[in-house]
């Protein structure tokens, strides 16, 4: 049986916490008062940490498991989901701007290729992606700017209604 990534990670990480904690508790207990207190305190140490880690493990592997649709929980998807918003905004604004001439052909193209890189990003819910494919095919088209202006809406809606607090 293999494990995840994650449970990996969080072992190299309990080791590291435990023997930090074995370390500082023994130079805590050399300080006050000699090899036994020394070994007694590192041994607590190692030992508290070690159970805190164990304790929290549950915890820690729910943070990093994912949803259903295959976005992370947490707020870790809403992060990408903002940005997603946030790139094809910014897209938006150099294919329809308020002055003419007011941004380069590279500058679009830029700003064209960040807004795909981000939206076609694994952890990013289901809902977000076939509305941010919708806008960017709304922008991407460039004629109708009220037609992109109400995919935008319903992508900044898509986004807010996946936010965990709603």
């Amino acid at each position: 049986m293999r494990s995840s990534i994650a449970v990996r990670i969080h072992l190299m990480i309990t080791f590291v916490l435990v023997t930090c904690g074995a370390v500082a508790g023994a130079c805590f207990g050399l300080l006050l008062g000699g090899r036994l207190t020394a070994a007694v305190a590192g041994a607590a140490a190692g030992l508290g940490a070690g159970i805190g880690s164990f304790l929290s493990r549950r915890h820690v592997a729910a943070f990093l498991r994912p949803d259903q649709d295959g976005a992370r929980s947490g707020g870790y998807a809403e992060g990408i989901a903002d940005a997603v918003l946030v790139s094809i905004a910014t897209y938006q604004a150099a294919v329809f701007p308020l002055t003419p001439d007011g941004v380069s052909g590279q500058e679009r193209e830029a700003r064209r290729t960040v807004a795909y890189r981000v939206s076609a990003y694994d952890g990013l819910p289901l809902a977000v992606r076939v509305s941010a494919a919708a806008a960017l095919e709304a922008v991407d088209q460039g004629q109708d700017a009220e037609r992109a202006r109400a995919a935008m809406k319903a992508l900044s809606l898509t986004v807010y209604d996946h936010r965990a607090g709603r």
